[in-house]
């Protein structure tokens, strides 16, 4: 199908622009959203002839996106999910729960201007793209954790999940080798010293030379 873009819309084109898309997206997302208008002889006229009053009126549609956008910009909203120890969530963060999130947060969003390539399945800060206008797509966090509290420690930039299930378990490996080091009476060469200092007589007390 045929449209006229009556703003800029990605990467079809500018305001003005005929550009040929899918049956489907136009029909269920750029004509019933006011973004485009069939490429018909009567509306290439209408589009003409109203021209000055729909780029005025665009123009005000940014501003007001703009104005919007500075406050959200850089904003962090946290979602609550379940998730395994490496960090795998239980289902999936969807468009749906991001708007609705954002909505809560003060900020009036909904699915279809939150611009996700793919489902967000993992804990972490994530980064969004949130379309208030087609020329104005501001930024937001997503902080995806299991409790406020993990959210807090992601957001102060301590790792959990995965990185966090690792790090503690080459700490623990560590620790276990270095007492089975001084057990075992297995030092390696050049651990003699840290040996002497950990032998205790029987009275507590460090043994002397």
């Amino acid at each position: 199908m045929q449209v006229i873009l009556l703003e800029r819309i990605g990467r079809l084109g500018q305001m003005g622009d005929v550009v040929k898309v899918k049956d489907g997206f136009a029909r269920n997302f750029l004509l019933p959203q006011g973004k485009a208008l069939r490429a018909t002889k009567t509306n290439l006229k209408h589009y003409e002839s109203a021209r000055t009053q729909l780029e005025a009126r665009n123009l005000e549609l940014k501003s007001e996106a703009q104005t919007v956008a500075d406050k959200l910009n850089d904003k962090s909203f946290i979602v609550i999910r379940q998730a395994g120890d490496a960090g795998q969530l239980y289902g999936s963060v969807s468009t749906r729960d991001i708007a609705t999130v954002v909505s809560e947060g003060g900020f009036s969003v909904e699915r279809r201007q939150v611009l996700l390539d793919k489902p967000i399945k993992t804990l972490g800060l994530h980064e969004v793209r949130v379309a208030l206008h087609g020329e104005v797509e501001p930024r937001v966090t997503v902080n995806v954790a299991r409790s406020a509290d993990e959210a807090e420690r992601q957001a102060r930039g301590e790792e959990v999940g995965q990185a966090a299930t690792e790090a503690e378990e080459d700490a623990a490996e560590a620790r276990r080798a270095a007492s089975e080091l001084f057990e075992d009476g297995n030092a390696a060469p050049g651990d003699e010293e840290a040996a002497e200092e950990a032998i205790v007589d029987e009275n507590g007390d460090d043994e002397e030379d």
